[in-house]
C-alpha cells in the first residue's frame, strides 16, 4: 500500500486497538506503540508522515495525537504522548495489552510525491519531534526517493530530548548527517554540541536551495530563528514546511476550536508553507 493512500472509512468511525508496548521517552513524555484489534485493520489503516490520530479513553475523553510512526513499516502506530491533562493522565496509567479508541489518520501529512528527488532537512526542537520521527524513519526507508537528509535537532538538556538513543545510533548511517545540540547538559557527559539548534545551519554544506525541502516542528519561539537561517539559505519559502498543531480537537472540522479565519488546522494542516505562515500569522 502506497503512503498517500488512507482507509475508506465514516469519518467518525473509532476503531478499537490494543496498546502493545510502551516505554518513557523523558520524565513526562512517553512513547506508545498501538496496533488496531484485527490484523487486516492494522495493515488497512495507511497514513502520511505529518498526520495525527484522535485517541480516546470510554468514559475519559479524546484527544488529536500526532503519529511517530512510518507507514512504510505498516501495522503499528507509534506515539509520544505527554503527560498533561485527564485524558493523558489516564493513558499513563494503562498497561500493556489494555484497549484504547481510535480514529483517523486525519489533516494532509507531508507533500511525499513533491518532496521525492530533492535534499531533506528536518529540524526538530522538543515535543516536534514527535511529528517528524514519521517522516525522518519514511524517507530512511526509501532511501533512495531522497537526496541528502540532514536532521538537526534541539532540545533544553539530554534528559529532555526524545528518541535521543535512536538518533544517537543513527550517527553511525553514511546515508544521513544527525547534528543533535542541547541547550544546557547538567550530566556533564553529553558528547554533541550545546547550544541552540539554529547553531547547526553552519554544518549544512552543498546544498542546493531550489532541490532542498525543510519540515519544522518545534515550541513557537523556535520557527522565528529556524525560518530566518532559512531565508538566508535561500530556501524556497513553499519548500519550508512546518508542522503546526493550534488548538485541534474534533480532527474533522465540525468543532471551530482550531479555526483561523477561513482555514482549519485540522484540515488544511497541519503542515503548512512558510507561504501559508506569512498570510496566516496567527498560526504560530
Amino acid at each position: 500500500m502506497q503512503a498517500n493512500q488512507v482507509k475508506p472509512t465514516n469519518i467518525f468511525t473509532m476503531d478499537k486497538a490494543r496498546i502493545v508496548r510502551f516505554y518513557d521517552l523523558t520524565r513526562d513524555v512517553r512513547f506508545f506503540q498501538v496496533r488496531p484489534y484485527t490484523l487486516d485493520m492494522a495493515y488497512m489503516m495507511d497514513y502520511r508522515p505529518g498526520q495525527f490520530m484522535m485517541v480516546s479513553i470510554p468514559g475519559v475523553g479524546e484527544a488529536p495525537f500526532s503519529i511517530s510512526s512510518t507507514p512504510s513499516r505498516p501495522g503499528l502506530f507509534e506515539f509520544g504522548i505527554r503527560k498533561m491533562g485527564v485524558l493523558t493522565e489516564k493513558l499513563f496509567e494503562l498497561k500493556e495489552s489494555s484497549f484504547i479508541w481510535i480514529r483517523g489518520p486525519y489533516g494532509n501529512g507531508f507533500p511525499i510525491e513533491k518532496m521525492k528527488g530533492h535534499n531533506l532537512i528536518i529540524v526538530m526542537g522538543g515535543l516536534g519531534a514527535v511529528p517528524l520521527r514519521s517522516l525522518l524513519l519514511f524517507a530512511l526507508d526509501n532511501r533512495e526517493d531522497f537526496g541528502d537528509i540532514y536532521l538537526l535537532y534541539g532540545a533544553r538538556t539530554p534528559d529532555d530530548m526524545l528518541f535521543r538513543d535512536e538518533y544517537l545510533s543513527m550517527k553511525q548511517r553514511d546515508d544521513v548527517k544527525v547534528l543533535l545540540t542541547v541547550d544546557s547538559d547538567p550530566t556533564g557527559v553529553w558528547s554533541e554540541d550545546i547550544g541552540v539548534v539554529t547553531n547547526l545551519f553552519s554544518r549544512i554544506k552543498g546544498i542546493d536551495p531550489e532541490m532542498t525541502y525543510v519540515a519544522v516542528c518545534g515550541p513557537p519561539v523556535m520557527y522565528k530563528y529556524v525560518i530566518k537561517e532559512l531565508i538566508k539559505m535561500e530556501i524556497p519559502k513553499h519548500q519550508i514546511l512546518m508542522s503546526l498543531e493550534r488548538r485541534m480537537k474534533c480532527g474533522v472540522g465540525k468543532c471551530g476550536h482550531c479555526a483561523i479565519g477561513y482555514i482549519y488546522t485540522c484540515i488544511d494542516g497541519p503542515v503548512f508553507t512558510y507561504w501559508d505562515v506569512i498570510h496566516m500569522k496567527e498560526l504560530i
